[in-house]
């Protein structure tokens, strides 16, 4: 695999820093009580003592920085997110759980906030789940006809594989009932063969109109339109959000042509506070191979890391393939984007050129096509290192993993998943749902362990993520599984630092706090290896550093400085 050529481009100034305690994620300094930086990166690593030592022989006079009651521990990496739609979401209406719980509730909350926006505007809602409505179903049509009959109504599933629109959505772009379904989607119908209004996956093209971005087989589309500058800040809030959660790198892991502008516009601006690594979306494939995208690109904030596949849909959205039908819903199997010969020509097309691949896979079904393609392309051109991915990898067959032990492969989780909606996964699917995340039998597989929000999936809170990997046990207290699929504080914190950053390709850069690598370190209000399980979502976040500088605090909204009362 290959790994990012970066340069040193901080001015942070020599800070020598102390905590009640600091966990390094190196299995060669676990624990320390000091930190010495200096130009973006760590120059020791242990007591305070030695670290006072240490910036004497360099000739250093360090700021001092002092955090007595606090923990540090390396800054989280989130390598599977989706920045630019997390950012539209946040300018859309929230209709989840939350706010609303019934459909009624729905409808009464987008004519609420809908009444604020220009008559022209798209009225969009995001955030539902149907088996957290009262009425444990999806929306239709005809009731988000109540909000609006003149102009596009659209609420997003909060698995972002589709949702539900009003008639005139459909009217507008020419839907009915004899339309189609496109390769990758469906347009949801009903024993009478009426639309119902709800969509999935690549039939949500018809909301991106004639110059939005189309995708089909290769890829749900989360690309909806907005102008170049709304772009820019959406990303200025999301960056925000990842910056509180204590996040200081990220793997975009649904990249297009707007995604890369994008970041490259907030790049240009100064602008981009995190590191972010760029997987592009298949379709894309060959126009990465002619571009040569295939060796180091990028900086040490914004980077190319591979190319981003779909096996099938989700098991949120019931899109996920399993071809004898859900429990819930046995006239529905999902569906897999590809037949097994064209995506195992991608992937050994992608392996071939020296790409890492990462692909969104949930069914057993699905997660043998990927393991059986990897294993065909490792055969063709082996490759010790090449750390192929699956995303979301939620209910291998135990097979399959001890396969994915064997040839390498990095499934890429989320817990928060069935932290939010665990209990969905058994009813939708009946027995193997309780597995759902299986992290404990990877922990036993010796297959790596990582995990990562999916946002806006799930908001990008790594503390929530840790908890929920520790306990396995859901938003309404619900237990998923035996206590041998659940795994440790310090399994877990290193499934979202090290581990991320092995993932990425980038753990030479960051993901411990070792000496030479970047300062990038999170500042805890606790230390996770000794508050209660239950708990540990609840640690504040007090403050979040990128390459030795500080850029949120917790106790300053309006922005951080270095100056300052310290914890």
């Amino acid at each position: 695999m290959r790994h990012l050529a970066t340069f040193d481009d901080s001015n942070s100034a020599p800070t020598l820093i102390t905590a009640n305690m600091i966990r390094t994620v190196d299995d060669t300094v676990r624990e320390a009580s000091a930190l010495l930086i200096a130009g973006g990166r760590i120059l020791h690593v242990g007591t305070e003592s030695d670290a006072e030592a240490a910036a004497t022989e360099r000739g250093l006079d360090p700021v001092r920085l002092d955090f007595p009651q606090a923990t540090i521990v390396p800054g989280f990496v989130d390598p599977h997110a989706h920045p630019l739609m997390y950012g539209q979401l946040h300018t859309w209406i929230d209709v989840s759980p939350s706010v609303a719980t019934t459909i009624p509730e729905i409808i009464e909350v987008l004519r609420r906030e809908s009444a604020k926006l220009p008559l022209d505007v798209p009225i969009r809602g995001y955030g539902y789940e149907q088996r957290n409505l009262a009425e444990r179903r999806h929306p239709t049509r005809h009731e988000l006809d109540e909000v609006a009959r003149d102009r596009e109504v659209y609420i997003m599933n909060a698995s972002g594989h589709g949702g539900v629109v009003n008639t005139f959505t459909f009217e507008k772009f020419g839907v009915t009932r004899d339309t189609p379904n496109p390769e990758g989607g469906e347009f949801f119908r009903n024993s009478d063969g009426e639309l119902t209004g709800e969509l999935s996956d690549a039939a949500c093209n018809v909301l991106t109109g004639l110059d939005g971005v189309k995708i089909g087989h290769h890829g749900p589309n989360f690309h909806l339109g907005d102008e170049a500058k709304e772009h820019q800040r959406q990303l200025d809030i999301v960056q925000r959000e990842f910056l509180t959660g204590g996040v200081t790198a990220i793997g975009d892991a649904q990249v297009s042509k707007r995604e890369f502008a994008a970041y490259l516009e907030m790049a240009d601006r100064g602008g981009l506070q995190m590191r972010v690594s760029m997987y592009f979306l298949s379709h894309l494939l060959d126009a990465v191979l002619d571009l040569g995208l295939t060796g180091p690109f990028g900086n040490a904030f914004l980077s190319a890391a591979g190319i981003k596949l779909y096996a099938d849909g989700t098991l949120g959205g019931w899109t996920a393939y399993f071809p004898d039908g859900y429990v819930g819903d046995p006239c529905r199997t999902g569906q897999l984007y590809h037949s097994p010969e064209e995506y195992t020509g991608l992937v050994s097309q992608a392996h071939a050129a020296g790409l890492q691949t990462a692909t969104h896979a949930q069914s057993p079904i699905a997660i043998k096509m990927v393991v059986d393609a990897i294993e065909a392309a490792l055969r063709k051109r082996p490759d010790s290192d090449a750390r192929h991915r699956i995303e979301h990898c939620g209910l291998p067959d135990p097979a399959e993993v001890t396969r994915m032990a064997e040839l390498g492969i990095r499934p890429v989780n989320q817990t928060q998943h069935y932290y939010n909606w665990g209990e969905g996964v058994e009813q939708a699917i009946g027995t193997p749902g309780e597995r759902f995340n299986p992290l404990g039998e990877f922990r036993d597989a010796d297959v790596p362990i990582t995990l990562s929000s999916d946002a806006p999936v799930a908001e990008p809170r790594p503390l929530e993520a840790i908890q929920t990997a520790v306990t396995r046990v859901t938003r309404r207290g619900h237990k998923l599984g035996p206590d041998a699929l659940r795994i440790s504080a310090e399994l877990a914190l290193r499934a979202h630092t090290l581990e991320g950053a092995i993932t990425l390709g980038r753990e030479n850069e960051f993901g411990s706090l070792s000496v030479g690598k970047r300062a990038d370190f999170t500042v805890l209000g606790a230390d996770l290896m000794t508050v209660a399980e239950d708990e540990i979502a609840a640690t504040p976040v007090l403050e979040t550093w990128v390459d030795g500088v500080l850029r949120l605090r917790a106790s300053d909204i309006s922005g951080p400085t270095q100056e300052g009362a310290r914890a």
